[in-house]
């Protein structure tokens, strides 16, 4: 999962990436201010943003608007100080509002959980097979799986948003560091591993191709 955060300082941006990295795999990204933001927004694909209170302005409104025309599941928090405001963000389309806490990334991350809570699982189980997020491992029939570093997480991406099509730039734009500088054959070679070290222990694919649009899990 990519995450944006925008008004968080460095270091406030380093503890919440430590803090939710426990629940997802995920790479966090920050920019300075609404600004910043939409040099991100405009180039990235984000499942989440979460947002600094600079009050309501025309500005809020005209990025919140552009980022859900842009990628309609793509959650918007607000963190903010203004109680009084929490009617005004909800209806610019904000999906949730926590009150102060911006010094609190432990409090941040467990909001974020909520949240998202059906793109976390430490364990995904689907009959014989078992992928252990946590700690990456793959089991079918008491049989080990070997796959290892963006070809498992590629997998565990999938399966959490299971029967959902994912295009390889959405792909390459949820697990890597720098989206920008990563080919469309990069992820074409690690599906292909992940297909083939399956085969070899399942018998069938659960990854597949929907064609002119990406891939997706099913079981």
């Amino acid at each position: 999962m990519r995450i944006l955060t925008v008004g968080f300082d460095d270091q406030m941006s380093q503890d919440f990436e430590k803090e939710i990295s426990q629940y997802f795999i995920c790479i966090v990204d920050n920019a300075r201010n609404l600004y910043d933001a939409t040099n991100f927004t405009d180039f990235r694909h984000y499942e989440l943003i979460i947002i600094v209170d600079e009050g309501i302005k025309f500005s809020l409104e005209r990025y919140i608007n552009e980022v859900k025309r842009k990628k309609i599941e793509t959650k918007v928090i607000i963190t903010t100080e203004l109680i009084h405001n929490q009617v005004a963000y909800f209806s610019l389309g904000v999906d949730d509002v926590i009150i102060a806490h911006i010094d609190e990334p432990d409090l941040i991350a467990a909001r974020v959980l909520a949240n998202m809570r059906n793109l976390h699982g430490e364990k995904i189980d689907v009959g014989k097979l078992l992928i252990d997020i946590a700690n990456k491992k793959i089991e079918y029939d008491d049989k080990i799986v070997s796959l290892n570093g963006k070809t498992f997480d590629i997998l565990a991406f999938l399966a959490l948003r299971k029967q959902r099509v994912f295009s390889k730039d959405e792909i390459i734009n949820a697990l890597w560091e720098e989206p920008e500088y990563v080919s469309d054959n990069t992820v074409e070679v690690a599906i292909n591993q992940i297909r083939k070290r399956l085969k070899s222990i399942l018998g069938f694919q659960v990854i597949h191709t929907v064609r002119r649009r990406g891939y997706k899990f099913a079981y």
